[in-house]
């Protein structure tokens, strides 16, 4: 089918699959999101156990524990239990040791080898006679950390991607809520016109003129941190600038014949604005609403290292990025991985964006 024999969605689809920038931009928001979806389930770590054991642990993609690691780490159980860790060995991923004491050993102290993170269950192989010598074998718990740790010890990657999810989610959600508010209140205020108009648009400029960074603020006094008060604050804003967009598009579409034929037929102002004035102005929509999403994140990651979004046990990039940059000088690698992720990602819905609104031009190829 020739170009010119699509609808605008058709054509919009065919001329981004044809850019190059396009497709790759497309491709890199794919895999993000679906590492975000599926990845925290394969990672091996659990985005809210601490490792006490591995706090501040660089990348690497050796195995932990390190060999010359598990004596030292022994010893420190061994402590911890009030007994002496003699004869260690370890081989085919178990360590064997002696537990030695001036009193009977009490078996129940083996269970913190299951509550670390080095090693699993413990049993006992040999009982001295007096009880005060065990003979103990446990395995080895071998782990990965792709992207380090943070400063509790839990595992960046899978933490990077849970923050993902809510940092997307918001993103995409007060975009939906800007679309629909902004495209109602724009379409209604640019069919209208006159007074209603200006009545309209000068709400939106006292909206404007309001600080924002003041307005959550007294959003958290009153209700305190929450997600749903950053979807608020986002939402409540962000329809602004859709708002006068879709305006100046209603402005020039209900002088348009279609539309001044509906009138004459007698067809109500819901039916036109429905029918002929919103779909008219879907092209600069989409294309801004492209633009939105990037822009509604970036926001959210502000509010959150502000320390005014996204709160524990949640988190988000902007929950991340804060956290590195308070530990940049001893722990680089906690703001580089969050941080390379969160530009990454806007720069591929920018570009989708600044593709997309390129294509929606009548005159595109």
């Amino acid at each position: 089918m020739s170009a010119a024999g699509l609808s605008l969605a058709g054509r919009t689809r065919r001329r981004l699959l044809a850019d190059p920038l396009a497709r790759a931009s497309l491709a890199v928001l794919g895999l993000i999101a679906l590492a975000c979806l599926a990845g925290p389930a394969l990672t091996g770590h659990a985005a809210e156990r601490i490792a006490y054991d591995y706090p501040r642990t660089p990348p690497s993609l050796a195995v932990y524990p390190r060999p010359e690691t598990i004596v030292p780490a022994l010893e420190r159980l061994a402590l911890r239990m009030r007994v002496r860790a003699e004869d260690v060995a370890v081989a085919d991923g178990t360590v064997r040791l002696t537990l030695a004491s001036d009193r009977p050993i009490d078996e129940r102290v083996l269970t913190f080898f299951s509550r670390s993170d080095l090693f699993g269950p413990a049993a006992v192989a040999a009982r001295s006679a007096d009880g005060r010598r065990l003979a103990v074998t446990a395995p080895v718990r071998e782990t990965r950390f792709l992207l380090g740790t943070d400063a509790l010890g839990r595992d960046l990657l899978t933490r990077i991607l849970v923050g993902g999810r809510v940092s997307l989610a918001l993103g995409l959600l007060a975009t939906a809520v800007a679309l629909l508010i902004g495209v109602a209140y724009g379409a209604l205020a640019g069919y209208l016109g006159g007074a209603a108009d200006a009545a309209m648009m000068r709400l939106v400029d006292i909206l404007y003129a309001l600080p924002f960074i003041v307005f959550v603020i007294l959003l958290v006094v009153v209700f305190g941190r929450s997600v749903v008060l950053v979807f608020v604050a986002v939402g409540a804003v962000e329809w602004l600038d859709m708002a006068r967009i879709v305006r100046g598009e209603a402005l020039s579409i209900r002088r348009r014949d279609y539309v001044r034929a509906a009138e004459a037929l007698g067809v109500s102002t819901g039916a036109i604005l429905r029918r002929h004035v919103v779909p008219n102005a879907l092209g600069p929509v989409v294309a801004y609403a492209a633009l939105l999403v990037p822009k509604v994140i970036l926001l959210e990651s502000f509010l959150s290292f502000l320390g005014l979004g996204v709160q524990e046990p949640m988190t988000s990039w902007g929950v991340l990025i804060a956290e590195g940059a308070r530990s940049i000088e001893t722990s680089p690698w906690m703001l580089v991985a969050p941080a390379a992720v969160l530009v990454a990602t806007l720069a591929a819905l920018n570009l989708v964006g600044d593709r997309l609104r390129a294509a929606l031009e009548p005159g595109a190829a």
